[in-house]
């Protein structure tokens, strides 16, 4: 069992930045890839970013690339994700998830979850 819980999250005018967090709890944490996964309203939950167990590994939904980073600290079981250049589009729920198993760069391949934390960007 994995407990996520997030923070992080606000409102802030685009262009302006975000720094999310997600602390985990529960079983090994430095042997599950995490990601974060947004759903914004009316809208699907969409992949956001990825990182594997070891931090070597990324991967970006092209919709983020090069403005979000993601990033991990396995002593700390933490999980973050940078979010710069933020755009109005950007606003959804954002949600802490963990992959227990080899896949990591779609969001259905996460089958543990934090409950949320909302991001508002105006314009």
């Amino acid at each position: 069992q994995v407990q996520l819980v997030e923070s992080g999250g606000g409102s802030v005018q685009a262009g302006g930045p975000l720094r999310l967090s997600c602390a985990a709890s529960g079983r090994t944490f430095s042997s599950d890839n995490m990601g974060w996964v947004r759903q914004a309203p009316g809208k699907e939950r969409e992949f956001v970013a990825g990182i594997s167990w070891s931090g070597g590994n990324t991967y970006y939904a092209d919709s983020v690339k090069g403005r979000f980073t993601i990033s991990r600290d396995n002593a700390k079981k933490t999980v973050h994700m940078q979010m710069n250049s933020l755009k109005p589009e950007d606003t959804a729920v954002y949600y802490c998830a963990a992959s227990t198993g080899s896949g990591w760069s779609r969001g259905y391949q996460y089958n543990y979850w934090g409950q949320g934390t909302q991001v508002t960007v105006s314009s």
